[in-house]
Order: C-alpha cells, then sequence, then structure tokens
C-alpha cells in the first residue's frame, strides 16, 4: 500500500506519530517536502515554511512543533563575535530555520553569506555553522569550541512569542475528515503516551530526551503559536523577495 503521509526522522516527531508509524514514510525534510508539493503525499509534517511559501496546503489546527524560548535542536555554533562572521554554513534541511536565522540576523543588522552545508562529521570544523534536529542535538553533545545561540530563544527574546517549526501540512486537493482524524488521534495518544516515549524511543539517552520533550519542545497550535507564526510572517516578508502567505488551518472533524 502506498503511503499517503510523511514526516521527518526526528526525536521531535515522535510523540505526532505515535501509533501510525507503519503508515508514514519518513524523510529528511527537504525531501520531504518536495514530495508533498509535487502531490506523492497528502500530508507531511513539514516545516512552517514550506506552508508559508506555496498556497498548496491547509494546517491541522491544535498541532505543531514549537517552542516558547531555548529549543535546544535549532541553533548557530559560532567561534567568533556574531558581528566578525562573514560566512554561516546553514543545514540545508529545514528552510525554516535558515529563514528564522535571517530574520534574526536583520534585527542585529547582520547580513553574512549563508551557504548549504549537510557535511555533519565536519560541523565542529566550521567557524559559523547552523544545525537542526538530531544532528544539532548530537554536536552539543560532542567536544567543540562554539558559543550557541539558541533561535528558539532569540525569537522569545525578539518578539516574546512561542515560534513554530513544523506543522502538519495536508494538501487541499487531498484532504478529507478520515486523514485529518487519525493525525489528530495520533497526536492525542502520542501526547498522552510522552512518558513511555521518553522512557523507550531509541533517539540518545533517557535524561536528554526527558528535558527535551518536558522543557523545549511544544506540541500545541492555540492561539499563541499562531500570533507567533503571524510574527513570522511579517518578519519573514521582509528578508524575502517571494509571497509569503497567510496560513489557513483546519480542524481534525
Amino acid at each position: 500500500m502506498t503511503k499517503r503521509i510523511g514526516s521527518v526522522p526526528y526525536l521531535n516527531s515522535a510523540p505526532l506519530t505515535f501509533g501510525i508509524e507503519e503508515k508514514i514514510q519518513f524523510l529528511p525534510p527537504y525531501q520531504l517536502a518536495k514530495r508533498l508539493r509535487s502531490g506523492e503525499f497528502a500530508a507531511g509534517l513539514v516545516s512552517i515554511t514550506e506552508v508559508l511559501y506555496n498556497d498548496l496546503y491547509d494546517i491541522l489546527d491544535g498541532v505543531a512543533v514549537a517552542c516558547d524560548g531555548a529549543v535546544k535542536s535549532v541553533f548557530l555554533a559560532h567561534k567568533k563575535p556574531l558581528d566578525e562572521i562573514d560566512v554561516i554554513h546553514c543545514d540545508a534541511a529545514s528552510l525554516s530555520s535558515v529563514n528564522l536565522l535571517k530574520v534574526i540576523l536583520k534585527d542585529y543588522g547582520l547580513s553574512p553569506r549563508l551557504e548549504p552545508f549537510d557535511n555533519y562529521l565536519q560541523a565542529e570544523e566550521q567557524n559559523a555553522v547552523l544545525l537542526i534536529g538530531n544532528p544539532g542535538i548530537e554536536f552539543l553533545k560532542r567536544h567543540h569550541e562554539h558559543q550557541i545561540l539558541d533561535l528558539g530563544q532569540a525569537w522569545k527574546d525578539l518578539t516574546g512569542l512561542p515560534f513554530v517549526f513544523a506543522v502538519w501540512a495536508i494538501r487541499r486537493d487531498q484532504s478529507n475528515s478520515e486523514l485529518r482524524q487519525m493525525l489528530m488521534k495520533a497526536k492525542e495518544k502520542g501526547t498522552g503516551k510522552l512518558t513511555d516515549i521518553i522512557k523507550n524511543h531509541s533517539d540518545f539517552d533517557f535524561e536528554l530526551r526527558d528535558l527535551y520533550f518536558r522543557k523545549h519542545i511544544r506540541f500545541e497550535l492555540t492561539n499563541h503559536e499562531k500570533k507567533g507564526i503571524l510574527e513570522f510572517v511579517r518578519r519573514l516578508r521582509e528578508v524575502v523577495g517571494e509571497p509569503i502567505f497567510i496560513p489557513n488551518y483546519v480542524s481534525a472533524n
């Protein structure tokens, strides 16, 4: 049977795909977004930027991968002071994180050159590198000489709002109530079983999983998170020359 749903293979997706893993194809963010855009998937747990750039989707209301302060898995690691950085090597896996970095740098009055980067084993050698997800968490566990600018905390300091990194984007031409209800039930079961996920998940160690899920990652999409999305839309329009769409939210029913 063809899998109609895609997700990222990161720790933070586990509570949102709980119990429906066999129905999901797990892919790196860029590949996932490309296949969702082409119509191969009906829904995908993709970066918020994919929705803002492409007027193809509705967002499943009530579900997100978000933070309200430090996120610990999206950060700029830099050896020099920020105002001395000429080039930042950016993990190309998440366009949302790259765009969030652009927004934050604009507020700092900085405009270094951003270059794509995907060789995680050489991250420690870079003077400035943007990392996300599991590779970012792995980097923090290893010895490094970098200062860390947590983008979740930087956004909170800048706006006072939470930041939404990923959402369930559902193609309007393939949406149906059965699909939406299945995704919502997975989230409800997953967040209800968070203690079990923390205990049994294979990524990293128990202490890291516990801290990450209990303190840094949020899975709700309330009006407060939506305000954060609207503020991101406003600021993103100031730093990119492409159309940015206001998202549309749909309920599970």
